[in-house]
């Protein structure tokens, strides 16, 4: 530990350093001092190593801070300071590569980082397709979320070889492209000067091994048409056309390459009182005449159930009560907040009238209170809805 230099000086920052900054720091690090970029440069390769070991306990909180403490010591795992990282083989500071470059970044494809390798320094093999689905959910499922139970086609693993492609065991042998290790090197000239890059190899896929005699059922694919039931748990506040991703549930890869993903695409069922606008909801409600004239209590339909609601003497047509909070949650869930649900007032006209509807009508024309007199309280439908939504 004599001989260890500070993990702060090793990628150059202060010891108030964020993880922002640790992150910038070791990515700059582990550019410059690549194994690829620099192929068969000792000193540079234990730099690499060293500004691995140095960003893996810092960007841990909990050794960091006992490093901090205690230096060395506390992190070394033969004085109970736990895992140390003395022992990260070249895979292990590979699988960091996900976490600082992305599994998408240009510098895992390039470098042949984490995104292309598995745990045991081969490329996983071919990636199987994506599946895509279509769930019907009815608007109270999209207002409580709801686990659905679907069964997928797809295509599995073969029970005959286990995926790999083969007959039996001996119809396998190492790949002569790369000698079983899954990828070949090639050097090339850059700007910078001769890059040397690794890449899955074109004979055996990045699996190291090559198939000499096809399994009989799946005829060397490693996969036969199948089926799974799954669980799929959908969130509260889902819409129309939403996509939800579950990875690693799509069809396996050939030969035993990793699975694609299961999409899901989101369909709304029409609901039979209500509709959907955004996070609120909207209904309809029909009343005759003299209702709003004398007033009523009417029952209206929500997601909850039925609830009554009180119709004041006098109320006009198109006006909208609220019932707060009986709409829908934000599918991302801010602070527990739902819509409304929004009751829009329509007054019903009869179509047809008998003798004693129009005897009636016709005298109650020609009462006082029945004359239109509009006055400054009485807004326009445009006003109302105008400052309704404001």
């Amino acid at each position: 530990m004599a001989n260890k230099r500070d993990y702060y000086e090793v990628l150059g920052v202060p010891k108030s350093a964020d993880d922002a900054a640790l992150k910038k720091a070791y990515r700059s690090l582990a550019m410059q001092h690549h194994p690829d970029k620099n192929p068969g440069d000792k000193a540079s390769e234990e730099k690499f190593k060293e500004g691995a070991e140095a960003y893996e306990v810092l960007s841990d909180a909990d050794k960091r801070a006992r490093y901090d403490r205690y230096g060395h010591a506390g992190v070394d795992p033969n004085m109970g300071g736990g895992r140390g990282p003395g022992g990260m083989s070249m895979d292990d500071i590979f699988s960091q590569f996900g976490d600082v470059f992305g599994d998408d970044s240009p510098f895992n494809s390039f470098f042949g980082g984490a995104g292309g390798r598995s745990s045991g320094g081969r490329a996983s093999g071919q990636r199987g397709g994506n599946l895509r689905i279509k769930v019907s959910l009815s608007l109270e499922e999209i207002a409580n979320g709801v686990t659905k139970k679907i069964k997928v086609r797809k295509q599995t693993t073969c029970d005959e070889c286990h995926g790999s492609g083969a007959k039996d065991s001996s119809s396998v042998k190492t790949c002569g492209t790369c000698n079983g290790g899954g990828y070949v090197r090639q050097v090339r000239n850059t700007f910078l000067g001769q890059m040397a890059t690794t890449t899955p190899c074109p004979t055996c896929g990045g699996r190291g091994q090559v198939v000499t005699s096809n399994c009989t059922k799946c005829r060397g694919a490693g996969t036969v048409d199948g089926e799974e039931t799954l669980d799929i748990d959908i969130p509260a506040g889902v819409e129309e056309g939403m996509q939800l991703q579950m990875r690693g549930r799509g069809n396996i890869g050939p030969q035993g390459g990793p699975a694609g993903d299961l999409l899901i695409t989101i369909e709304e069922k029409p609901h039979e009182h209500l509709q959907r606008d955004g996070q609120n909801i909207i209904y309809e409600l029909f009343v005759n005449f003299a209702d709003v004239g004398l007033g009523t209590s009417e029952e209206v339909p929500t997601l909850d159930g039925k609830v009554k609601i009180k119709i004041p003497a006098g109320t006009p047509a198109g006006k909208i009560f609220r019932l707060k909070d009986k709409g829908l949650p934000s599918v991302q869930g801010y602070r527990g907040e739902r819509g409304d649900q929004l009751i829009y007032v329509n007054v019903w006209t009869p179509k047809k009238l008998n003798d004693e509807e129009r005897r009636l009508l016709e005298k109650m024309r020609e009462m006082p209170n029945f004359k239109p007199q509009p006055g400054k309280s009485d807004r326009t439908f445009f006003e109302k809805m105008r400052d309704f939504f404001k």
